[in-house]
């Protein structure tokens, strides 16, 4: 498969405009990409502009600290669904896998994975502010929980996926889910080296220098 067919192209900046995000829309329809990945108040105006292509509309949830409750994030996932969501990208609550309450994160998780219904649930779980026992545990969770795929940061941390961890959790995981690599992907080499370490979704602002074989520059 084209690495253009695995790109969810992303706009999530605070500041980003109205023409930024046609512009968003356009450039997805015109590559190609798996989806465009907007903030939830922008969701209904790709999901109309979409609706004859088969680019998905994903947004994101508890974003970008995770640290919402879980009923907002609930309520975050049905509102978006019901605004043409087709995937949504939550991020766990980071401090309570850190603290150990494990429960607690795969309840946040199973409710957002219900809230969700028919829409595919990315789970977030911020790599670069854990690690590998943890990174191992939140892959565990999301399992357990219902989501399709464990997904490596926001792009808001301090770092971003990296070969090592995107290795690390297609071992976490079982069979039937899949890891999405997101934060730092400028490049086409920087895609593929992903995508062979196990990622089967890319998720970057960069896509469209991704898809003429150019460097890029990415907050995501």
């Amino acid at each position: 498969m084209s690495l253009t067919r695995l790109i969810d192209h992303t706009l999530l900046r605070a500041d980003a405009t109205r023409g930024e995000i046609l512009a968003l829309i356009e450039e997805a329809r015109e590559h190609g990409f798996a989806s465009v990945c907007v903030n939830p108040y922008w969701v209904a105006t790709c999901a109309e502009r979409l609706a004859d292509v088969e680019v998905r509309v994903c947004t994101v949830v508890g974003f970008p600290l995770g640290a919402t409750t879980t009923a907002t994030k609930a309520f975050e996932t049905r509102e978006a669904v019901s605004h043409g969501a087709d995937e949504i990208d939550m991020v766990i609550n980071i401090g309570a896998l850190k603290s150990g309450d494990d429960l607690l994160v795969e309840a946040d998780v199973r409710a957002v994975v219900e809230a969700a219904g028919e829409a595919l649930v990315k789970v977030i779980i911020e790599t670069a502010l854990l690690d590998d026992e943890q990174k191992r545990r939140a892959c565990a969770i999301a399992s357990r929980a219902g989501a399709r795929f464990v997904k490596t940061s926001t792009g808001f941390a301090s770092g971003g996926a990296t070969v090592e961890d995107v290795a690390l959790m297609g071992e976490a995981i079982p069979p039937g889910m899949e890891v999405k690599a997101s934060g730092g992907i400028r490049s086409r080499e920087d895609a593929q080296r992903m995508v062979d370490a196990g990622a089967s979704r890319l998720g970057t602002s960069a896509g469209v220098s991704i898809a003429r074989g150019e460097r890029g520059e990415t907050n995501y």
